[in-house]
Formats: C-alpha cells, sequence, structure tokens
C-alpha cells in the first residue's frame, strides 16, 4: 500500500481535530503542500532503508514524504497533542507498522534516538533551529547529513563561509562538523500559517574524520563565542579577557599562525581550533 500525503485540508482537519492553533512561541509553521515536502525528501536523497530523525513533525506532512520514500523515520515531537496523534495518522495514510517511531520530547533535551538515524531532515522551528542543528550533530555522531528548512537569515548564515558578511559564530560552529550549502528556497505560500519570513533549504554532511576531540570543540567554542560577540575588535581586544589581557591574547595568536590584527569574521574553524590548541 502506497503512502498518501496530506493536503492542505487534511492539515486543517487535524489541526481543527486536535484544538490545535500553530504558535509563534514553538516556531510552528505547517507546510500545507505536498510538492514542497516531496522536494526537501529529494534535496536530502533519502532513500529506501534509511533510517531518518525529524524534529517538530507537526502534523505529519513532511514525516508522510520521507516515509514515502521507504525509509524509517524517528520523529522528536515536543507537542504531546501532535505526538500521540501522528502514529495514528500515519497508520491511516498507508505507513507499514514499524516504519515510524515517535519521541515526545523537546529536541534540546534528548539524548537517544531510536534507531541510530543517519539522516536529518526537518522543517526547523525558527526560533530554535541553530541550537537545535548543533545539539542535534554535538550528541549524535551517528548522523551524517541531512537537509533543513530554516529561514533565510540563518539558513545564509549556517552556510556562509568567511569574509562575508553574514559569516558569524553559527557559520563557525556548523563548519565544526563538515560543509554546509543552500539547497533551494521555499515560497512562504506553502505554510500555515503564511510566516512573515523567507525559508531556505541548508544542506550539510559530515566530514568523516571528526575535526578535533569534545575537549578542543568547548574551547574552539568558547574563543569563536568570544571572537563574535565584539566583532569589529581586532581579536587581540575581542579575545583578551578569554587569553588573559590583550598582550597575551597577541603572543597566543601569533603562535597559533593567526594575526593579532585580524578579526573573527576573517577566520574559519580550523584556524579557531589553532587557537584552542595554543591555549
Amino acid at each position: 500500500m502506497s503512502v498518501r500525503l496530506l493536503g492542505a485540508g487534511d492539515i486543517r482537519s487535524l489541526a481543527a481535530e486536535l484544538d490545535v492553533t500553530p504558535t509563534k512561541r514553538l516556531g510552528q509553521n505547517f507546510v500545507v503542500d505536498a510538492n514542497t515536502v516531496r522536494k526537501i525528501v529529494q534535496a536530502a536523497r533519502v532513500e529506501a532503508g534509511e533510517r531518518v530523525v525529524e524534529v517538530g513533525p507537526g502534523l505529519g506532512s513532511l514525516t508522510l514524504a520521507i516515509l514515502e520514500t521507504g525509509a524509517a523515520v524517528t520523529a522528536v515531537e515536543i507537542d504531546h497533542r501532535l505526538a500521540e496523534r501522528l502514529p495514528r495518522t500515519a497508520s491511516e495514510r498507508g505507513v507499514p507498522d514499524g516504519a515510524l517511531t515517535v519521541v515526545d520530547a523537546d529536541a534540546m533535551r534528548v539524548t537517544d534516538l531510536p534507531g541510530d538515524p543517519t539522516v536529518l531532515v526537518a522543517n526547523l522551528p525558527y526560533n530554535v533551529s541553530v541550537p537545535v542543528l548543533l545539539h542535534l550533530l554535538e550528541t549524535f555522531p551517528h548522523i551524517d547529513r541531512g537537509v533543513v528548512m530554516v529561514q533565510s537569515e540563518v539558513g545564509e548564515r549556517l552556510a556562509a563561509t568567511p569574509g562575508g558578511k553574514v559569516y558569524g559564530a553559527p557559520s563557525a560552529k556548523a563548519a565544526w562538523y563538515g560543509p554546509w550549502r543552500l539547497a533551494g528556497t521555499v515560497s512562504r505560500q506553502v505554510f500555515w500559517p503564511v510566516p512573515n519570513v523567507d525559508s531556505v533549504l541548508v544542506g550539510f554532511r559530515r566530514d568523516a574524520e571528526p575535526r578535533g576531540t569534545e575537549d578542543e570543540r568547548r574551547r574552539t567554542f568558547r574563543i569563536v563565542d568570544a571572537a563574535f560577540q565584539q566583532r569589529r575588535k581586532m581579536l587581540r581586544q575581542a579575545l583578551s579577557a578569554e587569553l588573559g589581557g590583550s598582550a597575551a591574547a597577541s603572543d597566543l595568536l601569533e603562535s597559533a599562525g593567526v594575526a593579532p590584527t585580524a578579526r573573527g569574521e576573517s577566520l574559519g574553524i580550523d584556524d579557531f581550533l589553532r587557537i584552542a590548541r595554543a591555549l
């Protein structure tokens, strides 16, 4: 039996049944267009037999599109009503038993994902998209690639490279795990309710080998945060509190092969890692 996707009418009916009104607090905007959810799944190159983790499945429109490929899904949903209804929706739409596992939890607090998924596909809540991504990549090393839909401004920042105006702490931290790319745009009109911001798809692939140890990652991220909290300042000033004064910062930066007069926006993640190692 083939999986039947949700249309706009189906989604509104489900929402009415559950007395669910999309809320800004949870960053909920439900996708009501079948072509869009298929586009997301195709961009992620999901294949039959893979295990996918989805964050914020909502009423299940993207979930069903992933399951349509023959992949299995572990869906993490913070709204108890939605988490409880999703398995029944999947069953009613032709999803075979065992293909969907729902975790009723806050994605920022999840430390176990049944099935050890290797692919992340999600329409991420706008207000927590970067923290959720970084938490998942840090906590679950078996997630090796994915495509997520986020606010345009956030997606451009995640995919930015050093030297650009939008390059910042999220760009550097995301790059710790591997390369990121913009993978498409999404019309506002495919959402209910229609958001007042544009959305993009962002894809990533984890590097085959870890960039450094967990301790090195924590130190590197501290330096990244310090560098971008005062991004207009030279690094010897921006990092002076972290590195024991501007003179000490200058010496350490030079020993790491980084110019003390450089600014954080010019450094890639490997430059920040060299500073952390010099500590």
